[in-house]
């Protein structure tokens, strides 16, 4: 059974920083794209980031030199470190793992940024 648990969510004032982490097991980690995406009300979900079990990267161009995706395929883990939070990236986060027409999603975590 394939899971991907998310965490690191949280309140955080604009300006600040938080890591978000999946955690992924039942897959063969290392051969499959991790991504991140968010998801507002009212908006659909978007790639903010993914990282091939390589470590080839994309970001989204509002994300850009504020966060980074990184992944640790001994730990079957891929992290997202956000950093100079604006209010605008309040949204659930939710991690993705694809390999050709296979992906699965996580639950979600939700993030909030506000003062």
């Amino acid at each position: 059974q394939v899971q991907l648990v998310e965490s690191g969510g949280g309140l955080v004032q604009p300006g600040g920083s938080l890591r978000l982490s999946c955690a992924a097991s039942g897959i063969i980690f290392r051969l499959y794209v991790m991504g991140w995406y968010r998801r507002t009300p009212g908006k659909q979900r978007e790639l903010v980031a993914s990282i091939t079990g390589d470590g080839s990267i994309n970001y989204a161009d509002s994300v850009k030199g504020r966060f980074t995706v990184s992944r640790d395929n001994a730990k079957n883990t891929v992290y997202l470190q956000m950093n100079s939070l604006e209010p605008e990236d309040t949204a659930d986060y939710y991690c993705r793992a694809s390999l050709g027409l296979n992906f699965y999603w996580g639950q979600g975590t939700q993030v909030t940024v506000s003062s």
